[in-house]
């Protein structure tokens, strides 16, 4: 099986033994600067004819798009005719952008958004038939798979190289789902803090969950730290799989 996470700021592909379930391969790169779309397409084509594990016959192929194009919405408010309302009001589309949606499991949420239709097509024309979803969906699932019991509100934060996601969970409940660019960890610590002011969580209590670092000493461990004295880092074990120990690529390596 394989999965493709494809993102403006990087690639990763995750070669999994169907019957198995061992990890065969994961294959990450991350971009200096954002590559536009077409640039995105010629990056993943050079990595899938480059790599031998990439060269395969797979069983199922799963595409997993990273963008900010995506707004989550509560099942109750969502009508599949006015997909292009939801997005507009929060990230620039266009009337030839299509749009489609994931529904995330287990809670009354739609998540909306844009893929990437030329890696969406490529996918198809090399591979034939697959699946894809937003990067949003993987990671909200598994999140909210993890706090299944826990009642007290939580805040998690996917960092990857210039951008993070903040989820936020109580009564295993969806409170919020975010997405910020972030270029110095003074803005990172900044957008969480107010995140969490808006839904009035104290930093002196709440706790908050750092995932894709590899260790404590990280700049941006201590400077939540700082502020926020219940930071600790997801452990590897909490992940479906995990490479090297790490929880970097948690949403390619939660997408089986």
């Amino acid at each position: 099986m394989l999965s493709i996470q494809a993102g403006l700021n990087g690639l990763s592909f995750f070669v999994l033994e169907h019957f198995s379930g061992n990890v065969i391969d994961v294959i990450f790169e991350n971009f200096k600067k954002a590559l536009t779309p077409e640039k995105l397409l010629n990056k993943m084509i050079k990595i899938l004819d480059t790599h031998e594990s990439l060269q395969e016959r797979f069983s199922k192929v799963q595409v997993i798009h990273s963008n900010e194009m995506q707004t989550v919405i509560p099942s109750a408010l969502f009508d599949e005719a006015n997909l292009s309302d939801y997005l507009k009001y929060n990230t620039k589309i266009f009337k030839t952008d299509f749009i489609t949606y994931d529904v995330i499991q287990n809670i009354d949420i739609v998540l909306a958004y844009v893929p990437f239709m030329n890696i969406n097509n490529y996918v198809f024309d090399r591979f034939g038939s697959f699946e894809y979803k937003h990067s949003a969906t993987v990671l909200i699932e598994k999140i909210l798979q993890l706090e299944k019991n826990n009642t007290e509100p939580k805040v998690f934060i996917n960092i990857e190289c210039s951008c993070f996601e903040i989820i936020i969970t109580k009564n295993n409940n969806l409170l919020l789902y975010n997405r910020f660019e972030y270029s110095t960890k003074e803005d990172f610590v900044y957008y969480i803090l107010f995140t969490a002011e808006q839904l009035e969580l104290n930093p002196e209590y709440f706790k908050c969950v750092l995932i894709g670092l590899d260790n404590e000493n990280d700049d941006l461990f201590s400077i939540v730290y700082k502020y926020v004295r219940n930071t600790t880092l997801l452990k590897s074990e909490d992940m479906n799989y995990s490479h090297n120990e790490s929880t970097k690529n948690f949403t390619l390596l939660n997408s089986y």
